[in-house]
């Protein structure tokens, strides 16, 4: 879930719990989350549809295991007090819940943003023996916001350590700054050292430090390194994630509007660096602290404003609006290879 911006707000992803999906074809696993006045046209034949079964997802964290595939989304306040979903699947094709991160928003979330009615924008990774879930909350329209993280040490229900501990706050934002604490990300690199990504509108997307195996920043005020800026209101970029191939670090970000419907005009752009403080630069050179930012993944056909982004073994998650089903949210699945040094998104099912 994302939130609105310091200008116009956008709506609150409120949107009525769809069908399940239609299964045709396969997803091929890889190797080891509109125009003003009327909805964008459609540019491209809509990609195949390869997902079946329960795949209401928003903001998909996905987690591929040898057990099977994971995938945790942004809450509904209307299950489980709004709190994480989950869901699985043995293959990556045929989906169905798997119930949800604890029973409710944990009562430290409530009170600390007021008004707050769902968990959002789930990211899931592993990190010596522990599985980390981290998530936002905030409400529509405002930067008083909080991440905070949950642990477990497996994903699967059936086994007797399956318990989700609330680990508390990581970090947060407040009315009186220029960023919004939501969407975050961790990324470790090779030399296990740990960095969260978070942002939202405001000044854009920032790269704080965090400690393992706590998960959490060594001060209450780590210092923010400024990633992406687009310079021109509302700034509108969101859900930043990072992944690291052949010596470049790759930073993934979701552009424009999403919770639209078939009028969302959200789209994955990436930029690249040396460094994980970056620069990054777009193909063309152009600093995404510039505005720069070049195209991973677009609306095609019915597949409308695909973004929120996650990778796990090989494969790309991210949720889209079908404009064939009335704009509803699913779940979309992708191969993330690399070419001449660049990521692209390939054999896309939905």
């Amino acid at each position: 879930m994302k939130v609105a911006t310091t200008g116009p707000a956008r709506p609150l992803l409120v949107l009525p719990v769809a069908a399940a999906l239609l299964a045709l074809g396969m997803l091929l696993p890889g190797s080891t989350r509109g125009a003003e006045g009327g909805a964008p046209p459609a540019s491209q034949a809509t990609p195949p549809h390869g997902i079946a079964g329960d795949a209401h997802t928003h903001d998909p964290g996905l987690a591929r295991t040898a057990g099977g595939w994971y995938v945790f989304s942004t809450g509904d306040p209307q299950v489980a007090g709004g709190t994480i979903q989950i869901r699985s699947s043995r293959d990556g094709h045929t989906w169905s819940s798997a119930g949800t991160v604890d029973t409710a928003i944990p009562a430290w979330v409530s009170q600390a943003v007021p008004g707050v009615t769902n968990l959002w924008a789930p990211d899931v990774s592993y990190h010596d023996g522990r599985w980390y879930l981290y998530y936002a909350a905030s409400t529509f329209g405002s930067n008083r916001s909080v991440i905070g993280l949950f642990t477990n040490a497996t994903l699967d229900p059936r086994d007797p350590r399956y318990a989700w501990t609330d680990e508390g706050l990581v970090t947060q934002s407040n009315v009186t700054d220029d960023y919004n604490a939501i969407d975050p990300s961790l990324f470790v690199d090779d030399d296990g050292s740990a960095w969260l990504t978070l942002g939202s509108y405001w000044s854009g997307i920032k790269l704080i430090p965090v400690d393992l195996p706590s998960g959490k920043p060594a001060t209450a005020q780590p210092d923010r390194v400024a990633l992406v800026d687009r310079h021109f209101g509302p700034n509108a970029v969101e859900a930043p994630y990072l992944v690291k191939h052949g010596g470049w670090y790759y930073l993934f970000a979701s552009f424009d509007s999403c919770c639209q419907g078939a009028n969302s005009t959200y789209r994955e752009v990436v930029g690249r660096s040396r460094t994980i403080g970056g620069p990054y630069l777009d193909r063309a050179g152009v600093s995404m602290l510039a505005g720069g930012g070049s195209a991973l993944l677009d609306g095609e056909g019915d597949m409308r404003g695909p973004g929120g982004a996650s990778v796990s073994g090989g494969t790309i998650a991210f949720h889209y609006y079908d404009a064939a089903r009335q704009g509803d949210f699913h779940l979309g699945l992708g191969r993330l290879e690399y070419r001449d040094g660049w990521p692209v998104v390939t054999d896309v099912r939905i």
